[in-house]
């Protein structure tokens, strides 16, 4: 038997905001496994995943796989990605009542305090992308809404990894980062625009930079490239037509069924885990092999 054992680990899982996303799919299989999380959420998540770790009606999304009890979460922190340091933040973003209750929600004072508290971190969790125009064509976005996606999307995984290679430089058995990105970062797909693609195909170089930069920490950097998976955000970009694209997917898929959040989960958990020690820079497809079809 070859255990998967996090305990005494503690894990930073960033994007979790709703309990359908892979996330928090991502959270509960590292807790199943013993590690402390902590949810890193935007500032307009907060309540709303608070509110999700404590009601009767959401129960049965917090139980753990395997038998493994209910989640159970250290703490849960506001994370704006859009800012490095809170000094990034400008004054009507400051201001706005969404914000204006919480201190701090830079990417630097979020992985401070969970590295400070907790002594180090071992495990890095990227799952953050975002554009406002996702759905126009390439040639159709604006120069704004294109910056703004490399920067939450892609940008975000190194002030993240810059933040955290002081707590997680020469941890115990070594320390891993795994982000999240998809097929079309590297293949033209439909209703993927507003420089989301450009974003996943920056992520994906970024990822193997960041390898090489702090592979002599002990420090692993990969990605996940998942399936399409009706999970709430993807559902509202293009409600009752996203579905189309997961049916399209799986029928011509060598396994010829959709995903499920936990294979990614599992998946994810392989690669934090020390079964993945020599793997890093790499990006592992979890889409039942649709990644390998010429159509």
């Amino acid at each position: 038997m070859i255990p998967i054992d996090f305990t005494g680990k503690v894990a930073l899982v960033t994007g979790v905001g709703d309990n359908e996303s892979f996330a928090w799919f991502i959270s509960k299989a590292l807790n199943a496994a013993g590690a402390k999380v902590v949810l890193a959420c935007h500032p307009r998540m907060v309540g709303i995943v608070e509110s999700i770790m404590t009601r009767e009606q959401d129960r049965e999304s917090r139980l753990l796989p395997y038998g493994g009890g209910e989640l159970k979460v250290e703490k849960i922190l506001p994370c704006d990605v859009s800012y490095d340091t809170m000094a990034d933040v400008p004054e009507e973003v400051r201001t706005d009542r969404r914000y204006a209750k919480f201190p701090e929600y830079s990417i630097q004072g979020t992985v401070d305090a969970v590295g400070k508290e907790f002594g180090g971190i071992d495990i890095v969790i990227h799952s953050v992308a975002f554009s406002r125009e996702i759905t126009k064509s390439h040639k159709d976005t604006s120069r704004k809404a294109y910056y703004e996606a490399l920067g939450i999307s892609a940008y975000s995984l190194t002030s993240l990894m810059r933040a955290a290679e002081p707590y997680m430089a020469n941890r115990p058995g070594g320390a891993a980062a795994v982000g999240l990105t998809y097929l079309g970062g590297d293949r033209v797909v439909p209703y993927y625009g507003g420089g989301m693609s450009t974003a996943k195909a920056a992520l994906q170089i970024d990822a193997k930079q960041l390898a090489s930069n702090l592979g002599s920490k002990n420090i692993r950097v990969n990605l996940i490239s998942a399936g399409p998976y009706a999970s709430r955000a993807a559902r509202s970009i293009r409600p009752g037509e996203f579905e189309k694209s997961i049916e399209y997917a799986s029928q011509r898929s060598p396994l010829p069924r959709p995903i499920t959040p936990d294979e990614v989960a599992n998946a994810t958990v392989f690669l934090c885990s020390s079964l993945a020690s020599g793997v890093t820079g790499q990006v592992l497809y979890v889409d039942c092999g649709y990644n390998v079809m010429a159509v």
